[in-house]
C-alpha cells in the first residue's frame, strides 16, 4: 500500500485505540511504527539488482519481527523520563500500528512474507490496490477530525468504514473469481491456477490471470457495486518455466537469478512481446489491453557486472484518468456480457509483435 495510506492506518489506530492515555502522541507514534517497515527499501546491491526486490516486505513486514519494530519506534519516547511510565502502553500502540502496515501490504496484490522465518511464502490477498482514494479518504477525513475535535471516537468511525471497505474489496475478488471461472470454462480450459487483483484506486475494475495448458491468460472483468459482471476478453502468452530458458540464459544463471525473479512474481512469468530477451512479471502491465510488464529481468552478456539486469519501465506508465474513470463508472464500451463474448483470447505471442 502507499505510505500516506500505512501512515494514516497507524496513526488512527494509536489515536483510536490508546489516544484516552496517551492524546495526540498515539497518533503520532502510530503514524511512525507504520511507517517504519517501508525502511527496507534501502537494502540493495550494485552486483545484485535482485536483492531489493527479494528483501521488500521481507523481514520488516514479517509478524514474528512486529514486537522488535514496534519496540524500536517506541524507545524514542521511552527513553525520555516523562514518557517512561507509559512505557507498556507506548510499545504497545506503536507494536499495533506496525502489524497493520503488515496486514495492510498482504491485503495488497505484491506479496508479503508474514510468516518469516518459518516460511518465505508471499501473502497477497488482492483485496484492495495499492492505491485506493476512498479507502485513504475514509482514514484521513476521520483522523483529522478527530484530533480536531479530540473525539476519540470519530477515529474510530473511520477505522470502521475502512475495515468494512476492506470486506467489500473480499466481495469483489470473489465475484470477480467467479467470472473468470464462467469464461474459462465458455473457453473449454481448465483454471491451473489464477489470480484476481484489483487496478488501480478501484475495486470495481479487476485484472484477472489464469493458467491453462501452459498458457498465461489474462482478461479484464468489471463487477459493479450495484450491477451485474461485464468482461473484456485479454491476451495469452505462453508461460516460461526454468526448461523453457535458451541456452545462453542457463549457462548465465549461476546465482539462480530466474528461480529467485520467478518466486517474486509467483510464477506470472512469460517473455515481452516485442522483446523475448526480457523475462517479465505479468501480474502487472503497462497496458489495459496487453501483456506489456511493468517488470522483468533481461539476462546479460558473460562480461556484465551483473548476470541480470533488473527492467523497471514503471517510469513509462502513463494514466489517463479519462480512461480511467470510463472503465470504473462502466461507461467504456469496450466491456460486454459473458454471453456476449467471443470464443478466444488473441494470441499475444503473434498479435504483440
Amino acid at each position: 500500500m502507499d505510505p500516506i495510506s500505512h501512515v494514516l492506518l497507524g496513526a488512527s489506530l494509536g489515536y483510536g485505540v490508546f489516544g484516552r492515555k496517551l492524546g495526540r502522541t498515539a497518533a503520532l507514534a502510530g503514524g511512525l511504527a507504520a511507517f517504519v517497515p517501508d525502511a527496507d527499501v534501502f537494502i540493495r546491491s550494485g552486483s545484485d539488482p535482485l536483492l531489493a526486490v527479494e528483501y521488500h516486505r521481507h523481514f520488516t513486514h514479517a509478524l514474528l519481527f512486529a514486537p522488535v519494530g514496534g519496540g524500536l519506534v517506541s524507545l524514542l519516547w521511552i527513553l525520555r523520563q516523562r514518557w517512561r511510565p507509559q512505557a507498556l502502553t507506548i510499545w504497545l500502540c506503536c507494536l499495533l500500528a506496525y502489524l497493520s502496515h503488515c496486514l495492510l501490504d498482504a491485503a495488497t496484490s505484491y506479496g508479503t512474507q508474514l510468516l518469516w522465518p518459518f516460511s518465505n511464502a508471499r501473502a497477497g490477498w488482492d483485496l484492495i490496490s495499492i492505491i485506493d482514494p476512498i479507502f485513504t479518504l475514509a482514514l484521513l477525513v476521520g483522523l483529522v477530525m478527530a484530533l480536531v475535535l479530540k473525539r476519540v471516537r470519530i477515529a474510530t468511525a473511520a477505522l470502521a468504514i475502512a475495515a468494512i471497505y476492506l470486506v467489500l474489496g473480499g466481495v469483489q475478488h470473489a465475484r470477480a473469481a467467479t467470472a473468470q471461472s464462467q469464461l474459462a470454462q465458455r473457453r473449454g480450459h481448465s483454471i491451473e491456477r489464477f489470480e484476481v487483483m484489483p487496478t488501480l484506486a478501484n475495486n470495481l475494475v479487476w485484472r484477472a490471470l489464469y493458467v491453462h495448458d501452459g498458457k498465461i491468460y489474462s482478461d479484464r472483468i468489471r463487477v459493479g457495486w450495484f450491477s451485474g459482471v461485464t468482461l473484456v476478453e485479454g491476451w495469452s502468452l505462453p508461460l516460461v518455466t526454468q526448461a523453457e530458458l535458451n541456452e545462453g540464459e542457463r549457462a548465465r544463471n549461476q546465482r539462480r537469478s530466474f528461480e529467485r525473479f520467478r518466486w517474486f512474481s509467483e510464477g506470472w512469468v512469460a517473455r515481452k512481446p516485442g522483446d523475448d530477451s526480457v523475462l517479465g512479471d505479468m501480474r502487472y502491465s503497462l497496458s489495459a489491453e496487453a501483456f506489456d510488464p511493468i517488470w522483468g529481468i533481461r539476462f546479460t552478456a558473460v562480461d556484465a557486472p551483473t548476470e541480470v539486469e533488473w527492467v523497471n519501465r514503471s517510469g513509462n506508465r502513463r494514466i489517463s484518468v479519462a480512461d480511467l474513470w470510463s472503465e470504473i463508472s462502466g461507461r467504456d464500451a469496450r466491456y460486454l456480457k459473458l454471453s456476449d463474448l467471443g470464443q478466444r483470447v488473441k494470441d499475444s505471442n503473434l498479435a504483440g509483435q
